[in-house]
C-alpha cells in the first residue's frame, strides 16, 4: 500500500474534503483527489461518497481510517523525535474531560504539565458527552465509569464515593417525614436515598426543592442549608471536616470510578504518556482524599 497515498487520504477524512484539505496542507487539489482515486482503485474499495456539495466516507472509508490515522500520526511523531535527537514530548495533545473533574483539578494539572512539558501544546475540553475520539482529534479521553467500548484501552486512577450531606441546620428526618433535597437532574425523580450508616442501611425520604446542573453547584446551595444531597466525597471533604456540612451516610451503590480512555497501546505517544504518568505523580493511590486537595 501506498503509504503517502494513505496520508493524502487521511487528510482529506481529517478536514471532511479535497477543497478544506488542499487549503490545510497547502496542496493542489486536484493531485489530492488524484492520489484518493489511486489508493481506491489500489484497494478496489470506494473510499468516499462524492456528492455534489458534500463529502462522505463510506462505511469501509471510516474503518480504513479510524484504524490508520493514529497510526500515521504516531509514525509522524516518531520520525519527528528521531530527527531532533530525542524522545521528549512535543506537539499538540487534545484531552477531553468531564466537568467537576476540570473544575476542581484539571486546572492545577495542566499547569503542571505545561510547566514540565513546554513543548506540548495542551488542549483540555470539558464536557459530559461521550465523544468519538478519532472522529474529532482527542489523543486521551477521562471519563466517569463509562461503557465498555472494545476500540478503546482505558485504566483506572482515581476512586471516589457518593455521600448524603446537608448543612448543620437542616434536621434529618424521621418517619415518614422528607428532606429538602437538591438533585442533579431533571430526571431524577427518586423520592428515598438508600444510605450506609455504621449501624446499618437506612431509607431518607427526600422532596427535591432544587434541581441544578452542576456538582458544584448542588454543594454551595447545600451549603446555604436549602436542602440534603447526594456529592462526592472528594467535594466535601473539606466542608465535613470544617462542620461546615453533616454526614447523613455513604450512598447505596456502585463506587465511582475515573477513567483515561485512549485507542490503543500501540505507538502510544509521548505526550499521552506523559500525560498518563503526570495523572499518576497526583493521585499515586488514586484515593478520593489525594482529588479533594486539589479543591480549594
Amino acid at each position: 500500500m501506498d503509504l503517502l497515498a494513505l496520508a493524502d487520504f487521511n487528510l482529506v477524512a481529517r478536514h471532511g474534503g479535497f477543497g478544506r484539505a488542499a487549503r490545510a496542507a497547502g496542496r493542489p487539489k486536484a493531485t489530492l483527489s488524484r492520489r484518493v482515486s489511486e489508493l481506491e482503485s489500489s484497494l478496489d474499495l470506494r473510499l468516499f461518497e462524492r456528492g455534489t456539495r458534500n463529502l462522505k466516507l463510506t462505511e469501509e472509508g471510516r474503518a480504513l481510517y479510524e484504524r490508520t490515522g493514529a497510526l500515521l500520526a504516531e509514525l509522524d511523531e516518531t520520525a519527528a523525535a528521531i530527527a531532533s535527537g530525542g524522545d521528549r514530548p512535543r506537539g499538540r495533545l487534545r484531552i477531553s474531560a468531564p466537568l467537576v473533574f476540570s473544575q476542581t483539578a484539571m486546572g492545577k494539572l495542566a499547569a503542571a504539565f505545561a510547566r514540565k512539558y513546554p513543548e506540548v501544546r495542551l488542549e483540555v475540553t470539558t464536557e459530559d458527552r461521550s465523544v468519538d475520539m478519532i472522529e474529532e482529534g482527542y489523543d486521551l479521553v477521562i471519563r466517569v465509569n463509562p461503557d465498555p467500548d472494545e476500540s478503546l484501552v482505558g485504566r483506572i486512577f482515581l476512586r471516589d464515593r457518593l455521600v448524603v450531606v446537608a448543612s448543620p441546620s437542616l434536621r434529618r428526618p424521621t418517619g415518614d417525614l422528607a428532606a429538602p433535597a437538591v438533585v442533579r437532574s431533571a430526571g431524577d425523580l427518586s423520592s428515598a436515598w438508600t444510605v450506609v450508616t455504621p449501624v446499618g442501611s437506612a431509607e431518607i425520604a427526600v422532596e427535591p426543592v432544587l434541581r441544578l446542573s452542576s456538582l458544584i453547584m448542588i454543594r454551595d446551595a447545600v451549603r446555604a442549608g436549602v436542602g440534603a444531597a447526594r456529592l462526592p466525597v472528594s467535594l466535601v471533604s473539606r466542608d465535613l471536616s470544617a462542620g461546615r456540612l453533616v454526614h447523613w451516610g455513604d450512598v447505596e451503590g456502585p463506587e465511582i470510578c475515573l477513567w483515561t480512555l485512549y485507542p490503543s497501546r500501540r505507538l502510544l505517544s509521548a505526550r499521552v504518556s506523559a500525560f498518563l504518568e503526570c495523572l499518576k505523580d497526583a493521585f499515586p493511590s488514586g484515593e478520593p482524599e489525594e482529588l479533594a486537595s486539589f479543591i480549594d
